[in-house]
């Protein structure tokens, strides 16, 4: 009975470090400790900084949130089941964990923090600022845009002296252009949802994010962006792996 019962745990554990050793991750140092960002899939990503765990739009079908951290923040960019996923947030949600969506969110997931486009707040004691999020041409039925204006959060994260911007899904808007001082940037790069390779180069020479990552890529062949951005000499690109 006791083999059995080590056998067991020690497949639980065994899962749980695979599972949190099957994605990417980069580690920046702030002033206040490091940042840590691990690559989960599409529009999901993690993060962790002094103790602190937090998760963009968990979703499942992207890793098993029975078998990760659990959050001291969750942010949601939009209602789309790709990024919403109650499911996902239920499994690492713990007694304290603040949880940030938007307005039409909340519909589908109560009992959160809201934040409108242009808001900001302090939650597990990281300073986040929400910025528009939206499409502007590209519309997948007529007259109706895929991403309303006001639907949609991208957001800003505080880290030290280290400022994360997560886009969500998003064209180059004016709002995003406008940004300045972000260190590491989020970018999404599939239409006809998000953004062409050449709307991305576009947002990152205007707002000069010291680091872009695109993410949200689909089939997007991602080394356009490498290229379109190669006299860049201020702009890093870093392609990483988005399961």
């Amino acid at each position: 009975m006791k083999h059995i019962i080590l056998t067991t745990l020690s497949i639980i554990v065994l899962t749980f470090i695979l599972n949190a050793t099957n994605f990417e991750k980069d580690v920046f140092k702030t002033s206040k400790g490091n940042l840590e960002i691990t690559f989960i899939g599409h529009g999901t990503l993690m993060m962790t900084f002094n103790g602190l765990v937090i998760h963009v739009d968990p979703v499942s079908q992207y890793a098993d949130y029975t078998t990760m951290l659990k959050a001291d923040l969750v942010l949601i960019t939009h209602e789309h089941g790709d990024h919403l996923d109650a499911s996902a947030i239920d499994a690492v949600k713990k007694a304290n964990t603040e949880i940030v969506q938007t307005k039409i969110c909340a519909e589908k997931y109560s009992g959160t923090a809201v934040l409108k486009n242009g808001e900001s707040g302090t939650f597990a004691g990281l300073k986040v600022e929400a910025v528009p999020a939206y499409n502007i041409k590209h519309e997948r039925a007529p007259g109706k845009p895929f991403h309303p204006k006001g639907n949609g959060n991208g957001y800003l994260i505080h880290f030290g002296d280290k400022t994360v911007y997560v886009a969500g899904d998003t064209e180059n808007t004016p709002e995003m252009k406008k940004l300045k001082g972000i260190d590491i940037a989020f970018l999404p790069m599939n239409l006809p949802y998000t953004m062409t390779p050449e709307m991305v180069a576009d947002a990152a020479k205007a707002f000069k994010p010291k680091i872009v990552y695109p993410y949200h890529f689909g089939n997007t062949d991602t080394a356009q962006l490498l290229e379109l951005l190669k006299d860049e000499k201020d702009i890093e690109v870093r392609l990483r792996k988005l399961n």
